[in-house]
């Protein structure tokens, strides 16, 4: 068998190409659809923590974006080689419409083929701390930030594209077995292995027009993945806002009241939270907070003053995963809908920390945040860091390791306040 194309038949290595890929393809496929599915499970809320679920969607999830790369640059050495080849000529050139499809397919399924992982690749790498690619590189992308907005619109965006490619699979595949039962031609024997007789396709010329049918297929694709909402819409432009902070993903939606005598009101603030999912760290935020202060700057260490903080569990923004976090092995917020901060604030030799407790999920655990503290006039602008072990509070007891999930949860808190009137 011949390595380079002819006008009448494919070469050996265009048909190994061709054969890799549609095994990669239709392996991909599926395990992106049961991933799929155990995905959904997991971020309901009422997932029950089931350690063998998480692990086996990740396990899916793995392969599954793993094959995804390979194909992606199967289908770049793929294009490449057919450049540098000839076409072997349509058998039927005279079935104009019919001609015409089969083009339009074949510029599908090469863009798609690249399309298709990339946008899955990018929506990966936007992402944090969930499934990572076996291959020794991919997991972040030149460009590509770690941005709620940028991995919900590609996530939508290959979503849009993996159903064009199953379209234009289907129809290739159509195409292909109507040729070989109804017309009985050698359109698709010119790509199995082996050598065949094959007749000489007659003279023919090829035009733009397949190419600019299969762009307006993809323009009438994701222009209706915009129609039905799947780029993310107002939930994406919220995350930009949420993102245009500091470092990871903030909400500095504070509702704040002063304690009486000493008191102070809380301007701006941001309430973080940081997690090590799957080796990758998530960060993000609550968007709904009461801080209620009563303090007075001492003229030595000591004694200053004291700080209740109610949270709102619902409001934690936490990427792809805010909703597994609500379940009933993590937060539960169902049934504890609230965390509670309840500290004294002191005055140490260097710096200042509020010690106290904290209880979520019922379990109340002694704490003490340590944080910096700039005075200038009537306003004050705080900053320190609280680390938890999340075991202490109950939350993910069906993850008593940290393969999975790590211990520490980091808590970040910045406010600006200002001396109540």
């Amino acid at each position: 068998m011949p390595r380079q194309n002819t006008f009448q038949s494919y070469g050996s290595i265009t048909k190994t190409f061709h054969w890799l890929t549609a095994l990669l393809i239709f392996s991909a496929f599926p395990l992106g659809y049961f991933a799929n599915g155990l995905a959904q499970e997991i971020q309901s809320q009422g997932f029950d923590g089931s350690q063998a679920v998480i692990a086996r969607a990740t396990l899916l999830f793995s392969l599954h974006k793993t094959l995804g790369v390979t194909v992606f640059f199967t289908a770049l050495l793929r294009i490449l080689w057919a450049l540098s080849q000839p076409k072997p000529g349509l058998l039927h050139p005279e079935r104009r419409a019919e001609a015409l499809a089969a083009e339009m397919v074949h510029w599908l399924l090469y863009g798609s083929l690249v399309a298709v992982p990339l946008s899955g690749w990018i929506h990966h790498a936007a992402t944090t701390g969930f499934a990572p690619i076996w291959w020794p590189f991919g997991q972040s992308l030149p460009f590509v930030p770690k941005s709620e907005a940028a991995a919900a619109f590609f996530g939508g965006v290959h979503w849009v594209l993996v159903w064009t490619l199953g379209a234009s699979l289907a129809l290739h595949v159509a195409g292909a077995l109507k040729h070989h039962v109804i017309d009985r031609d050698a359109t698709l024997r010119r790509m199995l292995p082996g050598r065949a007789d094959l007749p000489q396709p007659p003279a023919q010329t090829h035009s733009l027009v397949p190419l600019l049918a299969a762009l307006a297929v993809w323009a009438g694709a994701l222009s209706g993945g915009a129609m039905i909402g799947v780029y993310g819409g107002q939930d994406q432009s919220q995350a930009k806002e949420r993102e245009s902070g500091a470092e990871g993903t903030v909400a500095p939606v504070v509702a704040a009241g002063p304690a009486a005598g000493g008191g102070w009101t809380v301007q701006t603030g941001t309430l973080g939270l940081s997690v090590t999912q799957m080796g990758s760290v998530v960060s993000g935020s609550f968007g709904e907070w009461d801080a209620v202060i009563s303090f007075e700057e001492p003229a030595a260490p000591g004694p200053a003053g004291n700080v209740e903080v109610t949270v709102s569990i619902p409001s934690l923004e936490l990427g792809s995963v805010a909703g597994q976090a609500m379940g009933a092995d993590y937060f539960d917020s169902s049934n504890f809908p609230a965390a509670l901060f309840k500290a004294d604030i002191e005055k140490l030799a260097e710096g200042y920390q509020a010690a106290g407790t904290l209880t979520i999920k019922g379990q109340t655990v002694p704490v003490t945040l340590p944080f910096d503290l700039e005075l200038e006039g009537n306003t004050a602008k705080m900053a320190g860091m609280l680390t938890l072990n999340r075991l202490d509070f109950g939350i993910g007891k069906s993850l008593p390791d940290e393969s999975s999930l790590g211990f520490a949860v980091e808590v970040p808190v910045e406010l600006e306040a200002v001396r109540a009137d």
